[in-house]
């Protein structure tokens, strides 16, 4: 078969990339080398397997994470498809069961007659055709090399953290109580309460706990949205309360009270069998995380299902490297998708897979790339990605802040915030969907 297109690396970027492409006619060859080339994060052998947190963060109107999912899913989105389809009870977050998910998008995939999944390691960038490159943060030391031949440099890097995971059955329901953060959505979270002498007895332990040491010839660079607790920890003795264990809006039943501070389980999987620990990524000895994890209300005696780990993440110095359409500079028929893009979280690197695919679609077929409106999510991410101007450069996750800011005369109309929120939103939609007729004519 003649291809099109080769997509190397089948996490969740480039499976939304070969997918797209596939949806435009295009014959795409997809690389994944799992399970041939294991990798130190992941477990299984399926497509888009999602290894830190099941969790695609919030769907609430109005919010930054809710508007880049909502254009995903005008877009046709195959991972987003999924994600609905077997989504699990969070509040007023999109999480899902994630090894029903990587399944899912596995049987798309496969079943798919323009992808052909090629189960093998590709260490070297193809010299002719397009190529997306959506390797992730853990890519191979071949292609990695290959990369830094074609980029001119070594990688950037940061160290990624996983939270634990807890049997359901292991959970001691009465010292526990369910309620959602702010009251967003249903009762969907397990709350597990401190007072005041146990969070100071949990924090002494966490600060003072062994961690996993980092490499000699590593520098150990943390991502701002996804730090370990210990590290957090170290900030300050109330870092916790204003961060993953913050107690606002969560009143236990039993006291009437709001705890000093609080730690949120949540769903893993539709069997709800299990749950994991909301903003608990470490990288502690395990035996030191069951000693300290344990400490908490209503976990004295939990069965870790999963502990914390630590992963070094790998992306390039994107502002150097690529354009707004996630294409090569000096090479425009390679492109990069995903975290190794430089960009951080699920629903961004789905984003990524998505313009990509896209992009190069339209190339094959002999039509003009359309940049996508600066005004959009999507649009203000690639934006980003491709002018940041901070030194040094680091990945993001989709904030309001990305996008233009309103105009003087809109910001004083609307004394609110959310209120300028909202209107941020349907602004951005608007000219999305006047992007996507262009992209997609009826």
């Amino acid at each position: 078969m003649k291809y099109d297109l080769t997509v190397i690396g089948g996490g969740l970027a480039g499976s939304e990339a070969a997918w797209q492409a596939a949806r435009f006619g295009l014959k795409v060859k997809l690389y994944e080398m799992r399970p041939q080339v294991p990798t130190p994060a992941h477990k299984t052998d399926k497509l888009a397997e999602i290894v830190c947190s099941n969790s695609l963060k919030s769907d609430e109107v109005g919010t930054a994470p809710y508007l880049l999912k909502e254009e995903l899913r005008r877009s046709g989105s195959l991972l987003l498809e999924v994600a609905r389809s077997c989504r699990v009870p969070a509040g007023a977050a999109l999480a899902v069961d994630r090894e029903i998910f990587s399944a899912e998008v596995t049987r798309h995939i496969e079943a798919n007659p323009n992808i052909d999944l090629v189960r093998s390691e590709m260490p070297e960038i193809p010299s002719e055709g397009q190529v997306i490159i959506a390797t992730g943060p853990l890519t191979s030391a071949s292609l990695s090399k290959a990369i830094s031949g074609l980029t001119g440099r070594e990688h950037l890097y940061f160290y990624d953290a996983i939270s634990p995971v807890v049997d359901a059955e292991t959970i001691n329901y009465d010292k526990v109580f369910r309620a959602a953060r702010y009251d967003k959505g249903d009762k969907d979270y397990i709350n597990c309460p401190m007072n005041v002498d146990e969070y100071s007895t949990f924090y002494e332990a966490l600060i003072s706990a062994e961690s996993v040491p980092v490499k000699d010839f590593e520098k150990a660079l943390y991502f701002e949205g996804c730090l370990p607790i210990e590290e957090l920890a170290r900030r300050g003795r109330d870092t916790l309360r204003f961060g993953p264990m913050k107690p606002v809006g969560l009143v236990d039943p039993k006291t009437g009270k709001i705890a000093f501070a609080a730690v949120q389980l949540r769903q893993e999987n539709l069997m709800a069998d299990s749950y994991n620990l909301v903003g608990f990524q470490n990288h502690l000895r395990f035996g030191e995380q069951k000693r300290v994890l344990q400490l908490i209300p209503g976990l004295e005696t939990a069965e870790f299902i999963k502990y914390g780990q630590i992963h070094r993440n790998t992306y390039i110095n994107a502002p150097d490297i690529l354009n707004a359409l996630l294409q090569v500079k000096k090479e425009p028929r390679i492109y990069f998708a995903g975290q190794i893009s430089g960009v951080e979280g699920y629903v961004e690197s789905i984003a990524t897979g998505l313009v990509s695919g896209i992009t190069a679609a339209r190339i094959v077929k002999g039509l003009e790339p359309i940049a996508l409106p600066r005004a959009s999510a999507i649009g203000s991410m690639l934006n980003y990605v491709a002018y940041c101007e901070v030194k040094p450069y680091q990945p993001v996750n989709i904030t309001f802040s990305l996008l233009p800011p309103l105009e003087t005369e809109q910001r004083r109309k609307l004394k609110q915030k959310a209120e300028r929120k909202h209107l941020q939103v349907k602004l951005a939609l608007e000219v999305f969907d006047d992007w996507l007729k262009q992209i997609f004519p009826k």
